[in-house]
């Protein structure tokens, strides 16, 4: 609990000092807009003249034709006073029609843009950054707080304006009307301001605690569904329940008591509007029996007076709004100020072709800077070669793969392809040319034929060979659809290995220059294994191979078999050569640590 507290207050640190940025950015962001913002703002400066007239115009009326009884002088009417009203109110309704309009269309706009830009920025983000961060913060970046800046763009920007601008001309039409009066009425100012100053710092830390509490509840949320299988087998529901409860209870506790604080505000500033007429007319009661003061000129004051406390009522409402704005805008451009660290996919080099020669020089690579994952790693991987690395669970076999994809920088060493250092190749052109088909199978929403294709302009004789070298031509046949066969979220219709066999088409139809198998065989049957084993040994006859397995018969008939324990390369060998020897591969064979099939 402790340590949770400790990291609001560093966010509220943060906050406070980006603020003021995060508002300037909000803000520039309207500026591919202004022209519609400016008439949009035209049209509430007509708008608050309708608010300002009307009151004068039934001023007019009450003290002119009602209580002085005066006759018509050409024009000037009570009929058509009451025209002009009927006129003043029907162009103001339009006005706030058209303006209302205009200024959801560039929310919407502004919000769109923003929203493409923080999942193109999620897209780019380095696998480190995705590695410490959970889904459930970044689902929120691009969810909840794109939305909070959503009433801000739609309820807030223009209203304010309008209500800013509203005042201003109420006052000045007050203190035209009884200089007086005016001052009556804006006595209560003063003590109304002193209070919604002490509820402001209080607002913005409950504010970033519901933030906090939200981007936690949805993380758990897609946590426990992709999970609820386990949940389910293990029978641990009670207990998922039971975190998700305290979550709860949490946002519960942070939103009514920000409930409570938004009361206070509105019902807060009726109190003194009520307290403002109430010594209006006690003021006024009396000079109107003396006659120096008109009944008219009151009433205009008692409807100013209502018209000045609704935009400052409204305003105690968008302050909320524009708090809840600026600590989600914050949380959004601390997203999008990691451009630095974004992977560069334009930059670098691109070569005509990349023939597959590998070669690990010397490579030293650290998750945190500290403990080796990695130590002294060299090795070399000839054009058409098939390589297997085999060793312990946590050994580095699959880091090699992350490293040699880009994913990670390594600290020392290097890692060339073709001879040339990978961090001289451009990502893009890089990662397509290496094709990897992993343990843990990830299918999209959509069919078979987008989760090979990934909607690339995929040729069809490349789509027909993919689907014929990893079997899947046969599978589809069992499906109506054919490879246009709905899938599911994550595959779940699909077996394991119709997932793995369809990942495996995925491979082969980009078309690579290299080829991995991280362990592509661990959750399949027999049976499906020596369908993938087949294709796997179509192609590595002329590709690149690197495999990662389990299993002895994926590896048997490799070219080499890297055997790594805690980081480090122990023994290069093929199968006979390594089995002939007292090596710690035959040691991991006889102790069946492969499945030997």
């Amino acid at each position: 609990m402790k340590s949770t507290m400790n990291n609001v207050q560093t966010e509220n640190h943060d906050f406070y000092s980006n603020k003021e940025s995060s508002l300037k950015r909000l803000l520039k962001l309207t500026i591919p807009h202004m022209k519609r913002i400016l008439l949009a703002a035209i049209c509430v400066l007509l708008i608050n003249l309708s608010i300002i007239i009307k009151p004068y115009i039934l001023k007019l009326v009450i003290d002119d034709f009602l209580v002085k009884r005066l006759p018509s002088k050409g024009l000037y009417s009570i009929v058509n006073l009451g025209i002009l009203y009927l006129i003043v109110s029907i162009l103001g309704n339009f006005f706030s029609y058209a303006q209302e309009n205009i200024i959801n269309k560039v929310g919407q706009d502004i919000l769109r843009n923003l929203r493409s830009k923080v999942f193109t920025t999620i897209q780019h983000l380095p696998l480190k950054y995705l590695d410490n961060n959970s889904s459930g913060r970044l689902i929120t970046r691009a969810t909840n707080d794109i939305e909070s800046i959503s009433d801000m763009y739609t309820d807030v920007i223009l209203n304010l304006f309008q209500d800013v601008f509203l005042l201003i001309g109420i006052i000045y039409a007050m203190f035209a009307l009884n200089f007086k009066l005016a001052l009556i009425s804006l006595a209560v100012l003063p003590l109304m301001s002193l209070i919604l100053f002490l509820l402001k710092k209080r607002i913005k830390q409950n504010f970033l605690n519901i933030k906090s509490i939200i981007g936690k509840i949805n993380g758990f949320m897609a946590e426990n569904i992709s999970g609820m299988k386990i949940i389910q087998i293990f029978k641990a529901e009670k207990e998922k329940h039971d975190e998700f409860v305290k979550l709860n209870q949490s946002y519960f506790k942070s939103t009514v008591l920000q409930v409570q604080l938004n009361s206070i505000l509105k019902p807060g500033t009726q109190f003194f509007q009520n307290i403002t007429i109430a010594i209006l007319l006690f003021y006024g009661v009396n000079k109107i029996a003396n006659h120096t003061l008109e009944i008219g000129v009151i009433y205009a004051f008692t409807t100013y007076i209502k018209n000045f406390f609704d935009p400052i009522s409204d305003l105690a409402d968008q302050y909320t709004t524009i708090q809840s704005a600026l600590v989600s805008a914050d949380r959004i451009f601390e997203l999008l100020d990691q451009k630095p660290t974004l992977e560069s996919l334009d930059a670098g080099s691109i070569l005509d072709k990349i023939e597959g020669n590998i070669e690990f020089n010397h490579v030293w690579f650290s998750y945190n800077n500290s403990d080796w994952i990695l130590k002294d790693i060299s090795f070399k991987v000839q054009k058409g070669e098939t390589v297997a690395f085999v060793g312990e669970t946590g050994a580095g076999k699959s880091t090699i793969i992350t490293l040699l994809n880009g994913f990670y920088k390594i600290q020392k060493g290097e890692i060339l392809i073709d001879g040339i250092n990978i961090n001289l190749l451009n990502l893009e052109f890089l990662r397509k040319n290496i094709a990897v088909v992993f343990q843990d199978v990830f299918l999209f929403s959509g069919t078979i034929r987008s989760n090979i294709t990934l909607n690339d302009q995929v040729e069809p004789s490349l789509l027909d060979k993919a689907l014929n070298m990893s079997c899947v031509k046969d599978l589809i046949k069992n499906f109506d659809a054919g490879i246009d066969e709905p899938v599911m979220e994550r595959g779940n219709t699909l077996s394991e290995g119709e997932k793995q066999l369809i990942s495996f088409a995925r491979a082969i139809a980009h078309n690579p220059s290299i080829f991995v198998f991280d362990e592509a065989t661990a959750n399949i049957d027999t049976q499906t294994e020596k369908l993938i084993q087949m294709a796997i040994d179509n192609i590595a006859q002329n590709i690149t191979t690197i495999v990662i397995a389990h299993r002895l018969s994926t590896i048997r008939n490799a070219d080499k078999i890297i055997v790594m324990k805690n980081g480090a390369i122990l023994e290069v060998g093929n199968h006979s050569k390594l089995m002939n020897n007292d090596s710690y591969y035959s040691y991991l064979v006889n102790q069946n640590d492969f499945e030997i099939t």
